[in-house]
């Protein structure tokens, strides 16, 4: 069956806007069935793989949540990331910022709004308050990516919300 409604030409728009990125980058997506109960609605990590099934995926700027985290993990980790990767994982507390700020870089470079990520229902309720510390160029997080060699200081020439690189060594 087609699609013709605006939200949903809308919602096949970003998609497609976020699948062509993501394969730019190196981030591997398919779509398929997302069967299990997962951390967002519609998507899952399997084996560094982002899966989207697009009959129940809530929000189509989870997507570039989600592979921020795949973007942030060290690279020879990436294959074995499955489900939730913040689940039982404490050490990996701090790739949940850096994969946020990831999210928002991602918005800069495609040009769309950041609200189609951190929208109301996520973020548990602090989208708001996250992008008001971006516009405010509170980038929280910064350091780890810098850190991680994906970027430069926003001062600097070509930094953030410039990535020098996409995926993480």
């Amino acid at each position: 069956m087609e699609r013709v409604d605006n939200v949903s030409t809308e919602i096949d728009h970003l998609i497609k806007l976020f699948v062509s990125f993501l394969d730019k980058v190196g981030i591997e997506v398919k779509e398929g069935p997302v069967e299990s109960d997962t951390f967002l609605p519609g998507l899952e990590i399997n084996r560094g793989v982002l899966i989207y099934d697009r009959n129940t995926l809530l929000h189509p700027g989870d997507i570039l949540h989600e592979a921020g985290h795949i973007a942030v993990t060290v690279a020879s980790q990436r294959s074995l990331l499955l489900g939730n990767v913040m689940d039982e994982q404490p050490d990996k507390a701090g790739e949940e910022m850096a994969a946020m700020l990831w999210s928002y870089a991602a918005c800069i470079e495609l040009g769309i709004a950041p609200e189609i990520v951190f929208h109301k229902d996520g973020y548990k309720g602090e989208g708001a308050w996250l992008l008001e510390n971006y516009a405010n160029k509170i980038f929280i997080g910064l350091p780890l990516l810098i850190w991680m060699g994906m970027t430069a200081k926003e001062s600097e020439l070509n930094g953030f919300p410039r990535m020098s690189k996409w995926l993480r060594d």
